[in-house]
């Protein structure tokens, strides 16, 4: 498997900017950061782990749930051992606590939680109204 721990969270008021970052360790089957494609989840309160945004192993294609479609984006930095998810124009129903999901690379990208093998513990986005 391999260690995830996302960074960035916090409060801001609607409208505002976070840029959330996601740190991976380790190696598993001789597997390194490029050999994952990666995924950002959210969850509020009762509600659940919904599908955000995901990126291939190079950065080459990026998919994004319609709700946060031309507001997100998702960028890695494979030197880095980073994803990053650069979230603008935060609106109060975006607060939740945001995941970071690694998968084995794949054909194409997939929105499914079950279909991400690891996880890090989250960090929590407040939107103010």
């Amino acid at each position: 498997q391999v260690q995830l721990v996302e960074s960035g969270g916090g409060l801001v008021q609607a409208g505002g900017s976070l840029r959330l970052s996601c740190a991976a360790s380790g190696r598993t089957f001789g597997r390194t950061f490029s050999s994952y494609d990666m995924g950002w989840f959210r969850q509020a309160p009762g509600n659940e782990r919904a599908f955000v945004a995901a990126i291939t192993w190079n950065g080459g294609e990026t998919y994004y749930a319609d709700y946060v479609k031309g507001r997100f984006t998702i960028s890695r930095e494979n030197a880095k051992n980073t994803v990053y998810l650069q979230m603008n124009s935060l609106k109060p129903e975006d607060t939740a606590v945001y995941y970071c999901a690694a998968r084995p690379r794949g054909p194409w990208l997939t929105v499914g939680p079950n279909e991400y093998p690891d996880w890090g513990p989250g960090t929590q986005v407040t939107v103010s109204s």
